[in-house]
């Protein structure tokens, strides 16, 4: 390799591939997750909280070898390694009434794994459509209660597309901005209300409502700002309605390719993608060095 590289927000040069090399070379007992690891130490790549980079450092190091550049020690594991869904009891009665009825509302957001977040899963993958399965990287999960401790819906963030068209050109910013400042946008993943809760504009409502504490929930569990929220909506399933009540932007629409799709040969329901500020002067602020 004779040019330098970016590959998950880091500059490589061939020093580093090299370095990389030699630590696989020298250490034939290492796993992935301890080269990740030691990586991460001698380059000090750590979060803004001081974290190691670990499963960014993997993945990092997983494209390397895609681009035939190292050859990694063989995977501990195989298979599916897919969370396990935990059938958990919950009620499916109606509940059909007001807003001002469910008041107050209780938004918990997860932290760690437990009765709560058994739950939370359990209903991801029984009534949303797409599924739930476990998230790398940074990420935020909601599960919402009404005044009775009946659950009413789940939303999930997690880490923004790579790149689309639509969002970058509304921005304006170029490759080495998005690759710097990616992190601070997030990606409203899931978004269900269950589906035996039929009560007129809670969904916006509860946008609104999570919207509001997204920021500070952020920064207090990773350490660093959040500016702009973004979701794809499939237009052959859903028409925005919610989101549009919730004053987020439509800016465009997908090209029908799946986020993996290099060549465009996989054709996947084109979506139209929403976004929503945190704050007024957020384009100034991804197009900066922070």
């Amino acid at each position: 390799m004779s040019r330098m590289l970016h590959i998950q927000g880091r500059q490589l040069i061939p020093d580093d591939i090299e370095q990389i090399r030699r630590l696989i070379l020298d250490h034939p007992d290492w796993h992935r997750t301890r080269l990740s690891k030691e990586i991460c130490q001698l380059w000090d790549w750590r979060t803004n909280k001081g974290l190691l980079k670990d499963m960014a450092c993997r993945t990092m190091l997983r494209k390397l070898e895609q681009r035939d550049l190292i050859v990694l020690p063989k995977a501990r594991k195989s298979g599916n390694r897919a969370r396990k869904i935990r059938d958990i009891q919950h009620s499916v009665s109606p509940i059909e009434c007001s807003l001002p009825e469910l008041f107050p509302v209780k938004m918990v957001m997860i932290e760690n794994r437990g009765d709560i977040d058994d739950l939370f899963y359990c209903l991801m993958d029984r009534y949303h459509y797409l599924g739930c399965h476990g998230h790398v990287g940074e990420h935020i999960k909601y599960i919402i209660f009404d005044r009775l401790n009946r659950p009413l819906a789940c939303l999930l963030f997690g880490s923004a597309a790579w790149k689309t068209a639509p969002r970058d050109q509304f921005i304006g910013w170029d490759p080495v901005f998005r690759q710097k400042n990616l992190q601070m946008i997030t990606n409203n993943t899931r978004f269900l209300i269950l589906p035996w809760v039929r009560v007129t504009n809670l969904a916006s409502y509860l946008l609104g409502t999570c919207l509001r504490r997204l920021r500070h929930d952020w920064n207090r569990r990773y350490g660093h700002d959040l500016l702009l929220v973004e979701t794809f909506v499939d237009r052959s399933r859903f028409a925005g309605t919610c989101y549009k009540a919730a004053n987020w932007m439509r800016i465009g629409e997908t090209k029908g390719r799946g986020r993996q799709d290099r060549y465009s040969q996989f054709s996947v329901p084109v979506k139209d993608l929403y976004v929503f500020p945190l704050i007024s002067d957020f384009k100034n602020r991804l197009c900066t060095t922070m």
